[in-house]
């Protein structure tokens, strides 16, 4: 029996709560799964897993084990991937996770420069807009909205995604001037979940002073994309995360209005899953695009 590729397909059955799940990120038939965690509990006598219609969860003895085997496996992996990495040579998959709004502007590029300094790295980039589980779904590295709540993660701080609010000037030409809030109530605007508050109001801030401000939202939309397009195509106002716009501010696409007030911005977090090891080409694009991705403006360090 071939023990670590059977506490490899143990933990991550465990893991993923599911046989074929398991197997499908280890690149495993559901036999193969299925044999290795039956060889596994022959050798230790003991039944480590319990099987309902729609779950797998380990039994007591099976929890013992994942908690003890999974620290190796990872310890394992690191010393492995550290041996190339002495000679030079940063080398493995990164399984990276990140708002569309961010990953695609900014973390992208930086993908890319990391590649060309260390060719043998190869990256699985997922982009979406919603919240992941990093040990479930098998992610390395995850950029976050908000401070994460789970307990198994580790969690690196970048700073505060400004949001403020902006029109085009075709749209300011059609609708007027904004230059009170009780306007900017009056006129179309595009908004996201993460500017509105829990009543579907715009929560503004000024010096201290918040203000939740009634609006007339015509499009809603979690993908930045859709928000980006609708403000310069001039069909609505809205806020924006300024680190989104800082070219279309430059070239006068967009204009700031309302410039004493912002709406409430969101904390920005790189996120790892406490129970691996980091590994030598996770380590070092970690601090390759904590470096970049700090320097973006519109990013307050704050």
């Amino acid at each position: 029996m071939d023990l670590a590729a059977a506490l490899r397909a143990f933990t991550r059955t465990v893991e993923r709560g599911s046989i074929t799940a398991a197997a499908q990120d280890l690149s495993l038939s559901q036999p193969a799964v299925s044999k290795h965690i039956a060889n596994l509990e022959r050798r230790v006598q003991a039944r480590l897993l319990e099987r309902s219609a729609r779950l797998v969860r380990p039994t007591p003895e099976g929890q013992a084990l994942y908690d003890a085997s999974r620290s190796a496996l990872a310890s394992i992996d690191a010393a492995v991937e550290g041996l190339s990495a002495m000679t030079g040579s940063i080398e493995g998959t990164i399984r990276l996770h990140a708002p569309s709004c961010i990953g695609g502007r900014y973390l992208h590029p930086l993908v890319m420069r990391f590649q060309r300094a260390h060719p043998d790295v190869t990256f699985e980039l997922v982009l979406e807009n919603r919240t992941v589980d990093l040990v479930f779904e098998n992610f390395d590295m995850a950029f976050m909205h908000g401070r994460p709540s789970a307990q198994d993660l580790v969690i690196r701080r970048l700073g505060l995604a400004r949001r403020i609010l902006v029109a085009s000037p075709a749209f300011l030409d059609e609708h007027g001037p904004v230059d009170t809030v009780e306007r900017l109530s009056q006129v179309p605007l595009v908004t996201t979940s993460r500017s509105m508050t829990a009543k579907n109001r715009l929560a503004l801030l000024s010096n201290g002073q918040v203000l939740e401000l009634e609006v007339r939202s015509i499009l809603h939309s979690n993908d930045a994309h859709v928000v980006g397009r609708t403000l310069l195509d001039g069909h609505a106002a809205g806020p924006v995360q300024s680190l989104l716009v800082t070219d279309d501010l430059r070239s006068g696409r967009l204009v700031r209005i309302l410039p004493d007030w912002e709406v409430r911005p969101t904390e920005l977090f790189l996120a790892y899953p406490s129970v691996r090891f980091m590994r030598p080409a996770v380590r070092a694009f970690s601090d390759f695009v904590l470096a970049g991705i700090r320097t973006v403006d519109g990013l307050d360090r704050a």
